[in-house]
């Protein structure tokens, strides 16, 4: 069929044509983007899951709502080598010029301006940003993440609820964030919403987040929900294929569907992957179980060249060892211990390589002594492309 008419989006961090089994969460945030703006702050939603499930998607999406109910945005994705402050007092810059163009000059966008012009004297990189105002003196430079932190938004906070609006953090990888960046973030947030300012914190990430929190400040429980975000059902995957085509009014064949749920494991990425491949391949309406599986080898192609082997290229050949041992031992999570047998070696001594690939995002610890994959279907590829 037309590929110019391929209604199937497959893409990091692309909105799928029909975004499908996530309703429950996004009429949630907006009930938290609200009651923020009502001056009522409370728990906000740090969704968590593996590679290819949306997570990117859904806070691309709680930015829309946030923007549509008139909060300031600043979206950040969390960088795995850098600093993370010098592009939060980027975004906050942004912010509060904006607010400051919007018409007198008022008090508490100033001051915001002098903590932020304060708290860039403590970059670590040494860089500052440009910020047409004289420091806050005694604001945001002690130097101390936290305390630092929790003046610029609180200032921050104060400017956006005399303007009328609230401020959104929305961080994408929140589990590269740095032990101190994280609990900086968690404390300010905390106080924010002690003071009941409109600032609400939203973050994405791998399913290790909720102990990275719970390690950085023992109440980011009490601050956020940490929702699990999987592979969607039968029935919602089949929805998720069938709507797009079903508008351009293309239909499936009986079995087309399943076979696509089938090997997708209803992944939403790989969902959109097939999807793609199979609209392409396909003669015309409807499509059928045969065009499924003539994609494959497209498909597999693919998402090996380019969803999976980017990450294996990041590790050392000692990196691809483990994890080409927890695949022979099958899709996971599996005991350290096995992992380490499988190699021959003391679970010590490979110890800071299973480290080494959490912090790179690889794999993630479930329970106490388990390592599982952080990218579905990731032991599959391995046991096709490493001897």
């Amino acid at each position: 069929m037309d590929e110019l008419d391929n209604p199937y989006r497959p893409g990091a961090g692309t909105r799928p044509p029909a975004l499908i089994g996530r309703d429950g969460l996004i009429d949630g945030f907006g009930v938290t983007v609200r009651r923020a703006l009502d001056g009522r702050p409370g728990k906000s939603y740090m969704p968590i899951g593996l590679r290819g499930v949306g997570k990117t998607v859904l806070l691309n999406r709680f930015t829309e709502i946030a923007t549509h109910e008139g909060m300031q945005v600043a979206y950040i994705e969390a960088p795995e080598t850098g600093d993370f402050r010098t592009l939060l007092a980027s975004r906050l810059r942004k912010i509060l010029l904006e607010l400051s163009a919007g018409g007198p000059a008022r008090r508490s966008i100033t001051k915001a301006l002098r903590a932020l012009r304060s708290f860039t004297y403590q970059l670590p990189d040494g860089s500052s940003i440009a910020v047409n105002v004289d420091p806050l003196v005694g604001t945001a430079d002690s130097g101390i993440l936290s305390e630092d932190l929790t003046d610029l938004l609180v200032a921050v906070g104060d400017a956006v609820a005399e303007a009328g609006s609230g401020a959104l953090l929305a961080i994408d990888e929140v589990q590269y964030l740095s032990g101190d960046e994280l609990a900086g973030l968690i404390t300010a947030i905390h106080r924010t919403s002690q003071l009941d300012l409109p600032v609400v914190l939203v973050g994405a990430g791998l399913p290790q987040l909720p102990g990275l929190a719970g390690d950085a400040k023992s109440y980011a429980e009490r601050l956020f929900d940490f929702p699990a975000i999987g592979s969607l059902s039968a029935d919602d995957a089949a929805a998720a294929v069938q709507i797009p085509a079903n508008e351009l009014d293309v239909e499936f064949a009986d079995g087309a569907i399943e076979a696509i749920i089938a090997e997708s494991h209803g992944y939403p990425y790989f969902l959109q992957e097939w999807g793609y491949h199979v609209w392409n391949l396909a003669v015309g309406t409807p499509i059928t179980r045969d065009d499924v599986l003539a994609a494959k080898p497209s498909v597999i192609d693919q998402l090996d060249r380019n969803f999976f082997l980017v990450r294996l290229d990041r590790l050392t050949p000692k990196e691809k060892d483990y994890l080409r041992a927890m695949a022979q031992l099958g899709p996971g999570p599996h005991r350290s211990g096995d992992v380490a047998a499988r190699l021959g070696v003391r679970v010590e001594s490979v110890a800071p390589r299973r480290s080494g690939l959490i912090a790179k995002g690889m794999i993630y610890s479930p329970a106490h002594g388990d390592t599982a994959f952080t990218v579905p279907l990731f032991d599959e590829f391995l046991t096709r492309t490493l001897p």
